[in-house]
């Protein structure tokens, strides 16, 4: 074993690399994309300094341990910025609070309709005639509270 990695010194690494990186196109998970970018600074320094083997797999667990946080770190801060340009992100109804709307059908027993963009929403609410325009004032998940204006 020892012999190939001293045989083919750097270009082992980089290879290694590019296959973990080819692997990640076939199964995607983004966690053989940063062993395949360890592997390649690893090749890119063995060229440069040729060190031992001992201490390129040593560089190889080095840096593949300090992909761990760094990926971890920027994918928390994508959804950081996600959330901050839209913060009703998966929570649409949440959004609809506050907004007037014409009932669709008419409010009885406690029961309507309304429509909101291209979809029918049931809202829950005290008797109102349909036409009447209505606010959304909670929502919990798919229940949508309204008052009459």
């Amino acid at each position: 074993m020892t012999a190939i990695l001293i045989a083919l010194g750097a270009w082992n690494w980089l290879i290694f690399g590019l296959v973990l990186m080819a692997l990640e196109l076939l199964a995607p998970g983004v966690f053989l994309f940063w062993l395949g970018l360890a592997a390649l600074l690893v090749g890119v320094l063995s060229l440069l300094l040729e060190p031992g083997w001992q201490a390129q797999i040593l560089l190889f667990g080095l840096f593949a341990a300090a992909a761990v946080p760094l990926w971890r770190r920027m994918a928390r801060g994508g959804d950081v910025e996600v959330h901050a340009t839209n913060p009703y992100l998966n929570r649409r109804t949440d959004a609809l609070v506050g907004r007037e709307f014409t009932l669709e059908k008419p409010i009885e027993g406690g029961v309507g309709m309304v429509r909101i963009d291209d979809t029918v929403w049931r809202v829950f609410g005290p008797d109102t005639p349909a036409g009447q325009r209505v606010r959304i004032v909670a929502a919990d998940g798919a229940k949508l509270t309204v008052a009459a204006l």
